[in-house]
């Protein structure tokens, strides 16, 4: 439901002269996740198979532009990540320590058939999303690259996340070693003026 109100909102900020016609879906809340539809799940993409996936995704889909594995070439992409450099074990014990809310971590090796790292094992960690209410699919991402910096500066290429993130301050913020709140806090610094300039174009509650 994201599409509606970005389409409402370039046509005004661009000036477009377009006919657009947003038809609003009857019986759908914000809040709603797509299993309270009672709709028939299909994929996305093909590399986004499952609820779970999608949740994980702004987060965790941040890390594929670093050699990293996010599970491409495997059944659970985006529910994975991992590297033949990684220690699977070290990096679940670093995360569960912080004790994010609503998710949990755990220790695994897989091979991709696929993609990056193709028929290489790869040390690497599960995500156990455990309560969706609590679950900030961007805080555990950076949860995870603050974690990849502090134990495997040496292998892990910190550079290449700002393909996706896209914000320089941010980056940087991760590679001078700060903690996934201060992190956080560099990212979301425009939010409050994005979120006041979405305002009139949401269809929903």
């Amino acid at each position: 439901m994201i599409h509606d109100f970005l389409a409402r909102l370039f046509q005004d900020e661009l000036k477009l002269k377009v006919d657009l016609q947003v038809i609003p879906c009857e019986g759908w809340r914000r809040a709603d996740a797509f299993d309270a539809t009672g709709l028939t799940w299909t994929n996305p993409s093909p590399n986004m198979r499952s609820l779970t996936q999608a949740f994980l995704y702004p987060g965790i889909g941040l890390l594929e532009t670093t050699n990293l594995s996010v599970g491409r070439g495997t059944d659970t992409p985006f529910e994975v990540i991992g590297a033949p450099w990684l220690a699977g074990q070290k990096l679940a014990a670093e995360l569960n320590a912080r004790g994010i809310p609503g998710v949990r971590f755990v220790p695994i090796e897989f091979t991709p058939t696929s993609s990056k790292f193709a028929n290489q094992k790869c040390g690497g960690i599960n995500f156990v999303i455990t309560d969706r209410s609590h679950f900030e699919p961007l805080r555990t991402g950076f949860e995870v690259a603050a974690a990849l910096r502090r134990l495997f500066s040496k292998d892990w290429d910190a550079k290449g996340y700002d393909r996706l993130l896209g914000n320089q301050q941010t980056l940087q913020t991760l590679l001078d070693g700060k903690t996934a709140e201060e992190i956080e806090v560099v990212a979301r610094q425009d939010v409050g003026d994005f979120l006041r300039q979405r305002a009139k174009f949401l269809l929903y509650e």
